[in-house]
């Protein structure tokens, strides 16, 4: 009960914040319930005058409210099937920057966390030279053979694992009373959500993580001619301390530079989409942060990847989805398109594959129709999404993650060439993945996968047909006579529920009070 308090009071601040900050006069009160029209009207009554567009009221608030609302905003951007398209798009515009802390305080926390002192872990330790929701970077140098090397140094914020520990579990508690009172919060998986973001932010936090993050794409791409990530000082690092190479490079995003620089811009946006595709397809591993802030391009050309905190997994069934799903768009083979859905278990079976192939095709033919600069992504996938919804397809958080990022680093190769198709750039990559693993030869790499998974099952078979005698042995004994409660276990459920009834009526007359006491102290 108390710690049920405890959230509630976290979560009434936190509405109250994005209240007063004008965020709730971006809901649409025709897509609400009379009852919730009136609850969105007394909320607004605490509204400032409108200080900017939306994405600024947004991020405002979001930031005024600490880190794990910033990331969770961040995190939030990559789910519109659980935000909506329009406000996913807000809160891709939302900046993770924070004041740094203090150079004193950063550098009591490297020499703890590396044991040493820093003036024998860095031959120099510089002020931050940039400063997020997690961490701040600052510019060192250590020893070598050939003299002093500069190398970045990303120490974690101190108090912020604590911090992020108690939003998280506010966060459970709204998305587990959502999902108890929505069929729709249900569908959407919101306690999943949340555990998916606690995961993430969890990884982010452990430093050791992310450098085994940039150790495996770096051995991933160690073949590929045109990227690149830093290379990690392991002797450095520490779950609150990671060390890397110092890039000198120009960011991808300014694009002047790269035209001084010769760099051919209409080359760099193919490479962009084609690196990030064979990632994906290639080695099911992708960084899934991708924005202009996070790629450099080196004086040989080549992209160079930082911040490895976000990261995507794809397992082989969900590289062939994927692969099939971009090739059916490719080649407009929307029945395939629909069918790979169906195969892959994530459209319910009891609807029709020929209704859902129309579907895509109302999504795909606008692609075809229309040329490269002219096609919305953000139309795209509002269409998805709509579908999603229409044909029960349950969310698959890394798939989304991975459209999500597909969009992002679309944009930034727009930026760099306006007509860039998408499409046929991916093409090749596609094609070529499917050839390799669709056709004769993958075939029987899968054919041999599968004997082999044949065999450990039948080496397995004695002892699963003895576990399984054993569970029927087992559930014959209980259901013989009936499966019957003991009146004590019938007595503990009866309190339960009166618990259950006591704590929703309690929760709601606490949230009157709250609003009631915010009203009044910020009159």
């Amino acid at each position: 009960m108390i710690s049920g308090l405890t959230q509630l009071i976290r979560l009434g601040r936190a509405g109250f914040v994005l209240a007063r900050e004008g965020v709730f006069g971006l809901v649409d009160p025709a897509m609400l319930p009379t009852s919730a029209r009136v609850g969105l009207r007394i909320v607004r009554l605490v509204e400032r005058p409108s200080r900017g567009t939306a994405e600024a009221r947004l991020s405002t608030a979001l930031t005024r409210l600490g880190p794990s609302y910033v990331k969770l905003g961040q995190f939030l951007a990559t789910r519109p099937d659980v935000v909506g398209v329009a406000l996913a798009h807000d809160l891709e515009q939302l900046q993770d920057h924070m004041p740094p802390f203090a150079q004193v305080e950063a550098e009591k926390a490297v020499a703890a966390s590396l044991d040493r002192p820093i003036g024998a872990v860095f031959a120099s330790f510089g002020a931050p030279v940039a400063a997020a929701s997690i961490a701040q970077v600052h510019r060192a140098a250590v020893d070598t053979a050939a003299g002093p090397q500069a190398v970045a140094v990303k120490v974690l914020r101190p108090g912020i694992e604590q911090r992020f520990h108690a939003d998280l579990r506010a966060f459970t508690f709204a998305a587990r009373h959502a999902e108890n009172l929505s069929a729709e919060a249900r569908r959407l998986r919101l306690i999943e959500v949340v555990e998916t973001l606690r995961r993430s932010v969890m990884v982010e936090m452990d430093f050791r993580l992310e450098a085994a993050a940039l150790s495996e794409m770096a051995e991933n791409t160690k073949n590929d001619p045109g990227f690149r990530v830093p290379a990690v000082d392991w002797d450095r690092t520490s779950k609150e301390v990671l060390t890397l190479e110092w890039i000198d490079a120009t960011p991808l995003s300014d694009r002047a530079r790269l035209q001084e620089k010769g760099f051919d811009l209409r080359q760099l946006a193919r490479a962009l989409i084609q690196t990030f595709l064979r990632h994906a397809l290639r080695d099911g591993f992708f960084h899934a942060d991708m924005h202009p802030g996070n790629l450099f391009v080196d004086d040989e050309g080549r992209l160079v990847a930082v911040d490895f905190g976000i990261m995507g997994r794809l397992g082989v069934k969900e590289r062939l989805f994927l692969a099939e799903i971009l090739h059916g768009f490719i080649t407009r083979d929307y029945r395939r398109v629909a069918e790979v859905h169906f195969e892959a278990g994530y459209v319910p079976p009891h609807h029709s594959v020929d209704n859902f192939a129309q579907a895509i095709r109302a999504i795909g033919e606008p692609i075809h129709s229309r040329t490269a600069e002219e096609i919305s992504m953000a139309r795209l996938l509002t269409l998805l999404f709509e579908v999603t919804g229409i044909f029960d397809m349950r969310t698959r958080p890394e798939l989304l993650l991975l459209q999500k990022t597909m969009v992002v680093v679309e944009g930034v190769a727009r930026t760099l060439d306006p007509k860039l198709d998408m499409w046929s750039t991916a093409e090749p990559v596609v094609g070529e993945w499917m050839t390799r693993h669709l056709g004769p030869t993958g075939k029987l790499e899968n054919a041999a996968e599968g004997a082999a998974e044949f065999g450990r099952f039948v080496g397995n078979a004695p002892s699963l047909l003895t576990r399984g005698a054993r569970v029927l042995d087992q559930i014959d004994e209980i259901t013989r006579d009936g499966l019957i409660l003991s009146p004590q276990t019938i007595a503990e459920i009866d309190q339960a529920d009166a618990r259950r009834g006591r704590w929703i009526v309690a929760a709601l007359w606490v949230i009157a009070a709250l609003l009631a006491w915010f009203i009044l102290l910020h009159r």
